[in-house]
C-alpha cells in the first residue's frame, strides 16, 4: 500500500543517523531525470573529484606573470610547464570565478589560423565599428567602438586588445585580461544611431520606424527632411529609399550640418569594410533655413516629408507646394504644447493638410530568466501536495517513519527523484541540463525604462 509521508518528516528523518551524508553525496551528483532505470553511480569517486577541485591550488605570482607574457618571450622551459598546467587549470571548477554562465569557446580554425566561417561570412577587419556587451544580473556594459590597429577596448571589468578581436567571427566571446567574457559583434544601423555623437537629440530607432511606416516609404522615393540633426533619421530614409531614391536633408545650424555629415559618412565607410559593397551616397545635405530655401527645392516634388524642429508650422507653406497630393508629412515633436501649436497654426494657415493621427510610442523592456540558486544553479518547479496528502497525515506518520527508513536504503533513482526532487536544486551540467518544462521562470519590468520620447504627428496633403 503506497504511503505518503508530508516532506517536513522526511527531512526531519533524513538527518539521523548517517543518512544525511548519503542525501548530500547525491545532491552534489548530476541527475539524469529522462533515464529513470538507471542508478547512481561513482558518488564517492565525484565527491572527492568536486573536493579536490575546490582545493585547488592557485598560480604562483611567477606562474600568473608568466601566463600574461606571449609565447615568443618565454622559455622552452617555461612553455613546458604552462602546457602541463593549463589541464589542470581548464578541469577546474567552474563555480570559483564567480560566474555561473556558461560560455562558448572560440570555434576550430582550419590549416593557417583562419577560424571557419559560412558562406557569405566575412571576418572582423580594421575600421569596422563593433558593440562589446557584457551582462551579468543587473550589471551591464554595452560600448560602441571601432576596430584599431594598436588599441584596446578599456573597461572596468578589463582589457580586451584589438589585435585580437581582428580577423575572428562577429557574435563571439572574448575574454579581458581579468577573465571577464564580453560579447564582440557587428553594430547594426539602431546601435549605430543610439551610440554615435550627437549634437542635438536624435530620433530614436523605434519613432523613426513608426515615421517611415507613416510616409510609407519605398525604394526609389524623394523624401524631403528638414532637420537633420546628427544624422540618425537621414541614415533610415538612406536606406529606406534605396540606391534608386534620394533624400534632401535641410539644417539651419552650422554645427549640426557638420556633425550630421560627419555621421553619415562614417557609417558609410563601415557599411563598405563590412559587406564589401558602397552604402548608397543618396543624401543631399544642405545647411539653409527652409522657410527661404525655395530656390533650393525649385522644379522638386517629394513623396513624403519628414520635420523635426521646434516650430514645423512655420516651415509647412514652403514644404506643401512641393508635397505630391496624398503624400504624407510626419512630424517628430517632443512635447505637447508644441502638438497645440502646430494644430493651430494648421487651422489658422488654411492648409490643405488633413491630422491623421496623433500617437505617442512607449516600450516597456521585460526581464524574462531562468529562476536560479544563489551558487548559480537552476532551481526546479515544487508541486503541489494533494488534498487527500494532508488529510492522510497524522494516521500515516507511523507507517511513514518505516517507509522513509526503508526508501533512503535502496538506490531506485526513480524512488528517490519522487521524494528530493521537490526540494533539493538538481546540479546543472553543460551537456545534461535540467528537462524541459522542469525549471520556473522569472519576469518583471526592467527597472530602466525608456518612456516618452516625442509625438508623433501624421499629416496627409488633400486636394480642395
Amino acid at each position: 500500500m503506497a504511503v505518503h509521508v508530508p516532506w517536513h518528516r522526511l527531512v526531519m528523518l533524513c538527518r539521523r543517523r548517517d543518512s544525511l551524508h548519503r542525501l548530500r553525496l547525491f545532491s552534489t551528483t548530476r541527475v539524469n531525470l529522462d533515464e529513470s532505470d538507471e542508478r547512481i553511480s561513482d558518488t564517492g569517486s565525484a565527491f572527492r573529484l568536486a573536493l579536490l577541485s575546490r582545493s585547488r591550488r592557485h598560480l604562483s605570482p611567477l606562474e600568473r606573470v608568466s601566463s600574461m607574457l606571449p609565447r615568443d618571450a618565454l622559455s622552452p622551459e617555461v612553455l613546458q610547464l604552462r602546457e602541463q598546467t593549463r589541464p589542470e587549470e581548464e578541469a577546474g571548477d567552474p563555480e570559483e570565478t564567480g560566474d555561473p554562465e556558461v560560455h562558448p569557446q572560440p570555434d576550430a580554425a582550419e590549416d593557417g589560423g583562419v577560424p571557419r566561417t559560412l558562406p557569405g561570412e566575412r571576418l572582423l577587419a580594421y575600421g569596422e565599428l563593433l558593440i562589446a556587451e557584457y551582462r551579468r544580473k543587473r550589471v551591464e556594459f554595452r560600448k560602441m567602438f571601432q576596430l584599431q590597429p594598436g588599441a584596446r577596448l578599456q573597461s572596468s571589468w578589463g582589457v580586451v586588445p584589438h589585435d585580437h578581436v581582428v580577423e575572428q567571427r562577429a557574435g563571439r566571446f572574448f575574454d579581458t585580461h581579468r577573465g571577464v567574457p564580453f560579447l564582440i559583434r557587428r553594430a547594426s544601423l539602431e546601435d549605430y544611431v543610439l551610440y554615435m555623437k550627437r549634437g542635438p537629440a536624435i530620433a530614436y530607432p523605434k519613432d523613426a520606424a513608426a515615421m517611415l511606416m507613416m510616409m510609407d516609404v519605398t525604394e526609389g522615393d524623394c523624401v524631403l527632411e528638414s532637420g537633420s540633426g546628427s544624422g540618425g533619421m537621414s541614415l533610415f530614409l538612406s536606406r529606406a529609399v534605396g540606391c534608386q531614391g534620394n533624400v534632401l536633408s535641410v539644417e539651419v545650424r552650422d554645427d549640426h550640418h557638420k556633425r550630421a555629415v560627419r555621421n553619415f559618412q562614417r557609417w558609410r565607410a563601415s557599411w563598405h569594410l563590412r559587406r564589401g559593397q558602397e552604402w548608397p551616397d543618396n543624401v543631399q545635405f544642405c545647411n539653409a533655413d527652409l522657410r527661404t530655401a525655395s530656390s533650393r527645392l525649385a522644379g522638386r516634388g517629394f513623396d513624403a516629408a519628414a520635420l523635426d524642429m521646434i516650430n514645423p508650422h512655420l516651415v509647412l507653406p514652403t514644404v506643401i507646394d512641393h508635397l505630391h497630393p496624398g503624400a504624407v508629412c510626419a512630424v517628430y515633436l517632443a512635447n505637447i504644447t508644441q502638438v497645440v501649436d502646430l494644430l493651430e497654426g494648421l487651422r489658422w494657415s488654411m492648409l490643405p493638410l488633413l491630422c491623421e493621427r496623433i500617437i505617442e510610442l512607449p516600450v516597456r523592456d521585460w526581464l524574462v530568466a531562468p529562476a536560479r540558486a544563489k551558487d548559480g544553479r537552476y532551481r526546479v518547479r515544487e508541486a503541489p501536495t494533494p488534498m487527500e496528502n494532508l488529510m492522510d497525515e497524522e494516521e500515516t506518520s507511523d507507517e511513514g517513519d518505516k517507509c522513509v527508513l526503508e526508501v533512503i536504503q535502496q538506490d531506485n533513482l526513480e524512488v528517490l527523484k519522487h521524494f528530493y526532487s521537490s526540494f533539493f536544486i538538481i546540479s546543472e551540467d553543460e551537456s545534461h541540463p535540467p528537462a524541459f518544462g522542469t525549471v520556473p521562470y522569472v519576469a518583471r519590468p526592467h527597472p530602466e525604462q525608456a518612456a516618452h520620447t516625442a509625438f508623433l504627428v501624421k499629416l496627409r496633403k488633400c486636394v480642395r
